[in-house]
C-alpha cells in the first residue's frame, strides 16, 4: 500500500508559485531585507518553504499556493507554477466590480481578436548589426519605455534593408499604432504609442503590433487605457515564461482578458486623459519638428523624417 499524507488529494497537484526560494540569481543564500534599515538580516528568505510548510502542517493554502486539477497541467506549463497565479484575475474581478463598471464586460485579447475588434501582427524581424547602415530606424525591445517609441539613431537600416523585412514598399505601420515586447525583455507588456512620423521603421520580431479592429467600439488611446491597468499589467506576469534566460510569452498573450466598455463614448470618456495627452505631445511634436526643418544648425533625432537626418561632418571645422 502507498503512503498516503493527510494534506494529499486524489486528481489534483499543489502548486506554489512563491516568488523566492531561499537562494539569489548566484545560487547564494538570499537574505531578508529590513524594509525600514535597508540593511540585510540574517533570516532567509524562501516563501517556498513557507508555502510548503503550511500544506504539511496545517493541510492550508497561502497566497502564493493553490491546488490544480491534474488535467489543467500540460507538457508546456506543467514547469512554470506562476502560470497558475490567480492573483491578477482576481484583481481584475475586483476592478470590474466597480459601480462605474456595471455596464461592462471583460474579453481575453484572442476573442477580441477572433470578432476583429483587434488586429494583431508580429515585428518585421531582426537586422544583424552590420546591415545596420542607412536612414531607417530599427527598433528593438529596449527602445519601447515610458510609452514611447523611443528611435536610437545609431540604429537605422538602409531603404532597401528594410523594403525586404516589410515585405513591402511601407512598413505596415499606423500612427497610434500599440507595440509591446513579448520575448526577451523585461518591459514585456509595457506598451507604447508610434508616434504620427515614426511609420517608417523596422520592428524587431520580438515584439507585438496591435490596433483596434473595424468591429471595435473603442480607439487606440482606449486601447493604451485598458493595456496600463494594473489589474491588466500584472496578469503578464503569468504568462510570460523563460526559455534557457530570454523571457517568452508565445502566443499566451491572448489568455490576457480586458474591460470592454458598452459602447463608444464610455470608452473615450475613460481614456480622455489620455487621448489629451498623446494628441498634446504630438502637437508640440509638429512645431518642434517644423523648427528643425528651418534651422538646420540642430541635431535632433525624432523620427524619420529627412529634416532631422544626420548631416556629413565638416573636416575643416574645430574640434
Amino acid at each position: 500500500m502507498i503512503y498516503k499524507p493527510s494534506w494529499f488529494r486524489d486528481g489534483e497537484v499543489f502548486v506554489s508559485y512563491a516568488p523566492t526560494v531561499g537562494i539569489n540569481k548566484d545560487g547564494e543564500e538570499l537574505f531578508i531585507v529590513d524594509a525600514a534599515t535597508g540593511t540585510r538580516t540574517s533570516d532567509i528568505d524562501d516563501i517556498l518553504a513557507e508555502d510548503v510548510a503550511a500544506l504539511v502542517d496545517m493541510g492550508i493554502t497561502t497566497p502564493t499556493s493553490r491546488w490544480v486539477k491534474r488535467e489543467q497541467m500540460t507538457d508546456r506549463i506543467i514547469a512554470v507554477p506562476v502560470y497558475f497565479d490567480e492573483r491578477p484575475l482576481e484583481d481584475l474581478s475586483d476592478l470590474m466590480a466597480l459601480p462605474e463598471m456595471a455596464d461592462w464586460e471583460t474579453k481575453t485579447i484572442g476573442q477580441l481578436a477572433l470578432e476583429r475588434a483587434l488586429i494583431l501582427k508580429a515585428g518585421h524581424g531582426s537586422p544583424s548589426a552590420d546591415r545596420r547602415t542607412g536612414t531607417i530606424p530599427y527598433i528593438k525591445v529596449s527602445d519601447i519605455r515610458a510609452g514611447q517609441i523611443n528611435i536610437n539613431p545609431t540604429n537605422r537600416v538602409t531603404d532597401v534593408v528594410a523594403e525586404a523585412y516589410w515585405r513591402g514598399k511601407n512598413s505596415g505601420l499606423v500612427a497610434y499604432d500599440l507595440i509591446t515586447a513579448v520575448r526577451t525583455s523585461k518591459n514585456i507588456g509595457e506598451f507604447a504609442l508610434l508616434m504620427p512620423g515614426q511609420e517608417r521603421i523596422v520592428l524587431t520580431k520580438e515584439v507585438l503590433i496591435m490596433r483596434p479592429g473595424p468591429t471595435a467600439p473603442f480607439d487606440n488611446f482606449y486601447l493604451l487605457w485598458a493595456m496600463t491597468l494594473r489589474a491588466v499589467r500584472r496578469q503578464w506576469n503569468r504568462i510570460v515564461f523563460m526559455q534557457t534566460n530570454r523571457e517568452d510569452v508565445g502566443i499566451r498573450y491572448r489568455e490576457i482578458r480586458i474591460p470592454v466598455p458598452p459602447n463608444a463614448e464610455a470608452a473615450k470618456k475613460a481614456s480622455r486623459p489620455f487621448r489629451g495627452y498623446y494628441l498634446g505631445t504630438q502637437e508640440l511634436r509638429e512645431r518642434f519638428l517644423a523648427y528643425l526643418e528651418t534651422d538646420n544648425r540642430h541635431y535632433v533625432f525624432m523620427s524619420s523624417a529627412a529634416a532631422v537626418d544626420d548631416p556629413e561632418p565638416d573636416d575643416t571645422e574645430d574640434v
